[in-house]
């Protein structure tokens, strides 16, 4: 299923508009739209992975996360220590 499409205007410098022309030219997309949504997209991907880089960067600083963390791998750690000696073992 496709997403509904919505035209809109958007103004950009001329070069920028030779520099995509070039590019659509050269194979990166089929038209100046599907180049326009690729680096819309890409651009919202990336601001996705800024905000998730925050807040491990957020969580790096908070001691009660910290904490957290060693418990949980405190009470792993037998069972983690238990499977590669079994991995080990079989090779």
């Amino acid at each position: 299923m496709s997403a509904t499409r919505v035209r809109t205007t958007v103004a950009i410098a001329e070069n920028l508009l030779r520099a995509v022309d070039a590019a659509v030219q050269q194979g990166s997309a089929a038209s100046r739209n599907e180049f326009v949504a690729l680096a819309l997209q890409n651009q919202l991907a990336a601001s996705r992975r800024q905000a998730i880089d925050a807040a491990f960067a957020e969580m790096a600083r908070d001691p009660i996360y910290q904490r957290e963390a060693l418990e949980i791998a405190d009470e792993f750690g037998a069972a983690d220590w238990e499977s590669f000696r079994i991995a080990e073992s079989d090779s």
